[in-house]
């Protein structure tokens, strides 16, 4: 069985929608953060179909350089995020994005 570039783009498009509606309905900070993990991946995914299926042959593998680039954000984003929901945490002792309205103690 062959995958075209539509397959990957549909499963790109769906994990993306399923880390959106996780990132908009869930209450829970880490949770969330999860989820945008799942839409960079999604985005990952889309970025190497395109760069495999629209330029097979090139020199540069620019889909996955920048697969690599948003890896690294994403790692990045994750331990800043992670610190920050540890810290609300020691605070409010809670990590309900509903509870924590302000960023003053």
């Amino acid at each position: 069985m062959h995958f075209g570039l539509e397959h990957y783009l549909i499963l790109s498009a769906i994990m993306f929608s399923i880390g959106l509606y996780g990132a908009l309905a869930k209450r829970n900070a880490v949770a969330i953060l999860m989820c945008i993990e799942i839409m960079l991946n999604a985005v990952n995914i889309a970025l190497v179909a395109f760069s495999r299926y629209l330029v097979p042959n090139a020199v540069l593998l620019t889909g996955q350089v920048f697969a690599i680039f948003i890896i690294t954000v994403a790692a990045a984003e994750a331990a800043v995020g992670l610190a920050i929901i540890i810290a609300i945490y020691r605070s409010r002792q809670s990590v309900d994005v509903e509870q924590v309205d302000s960023m003053k103690g």
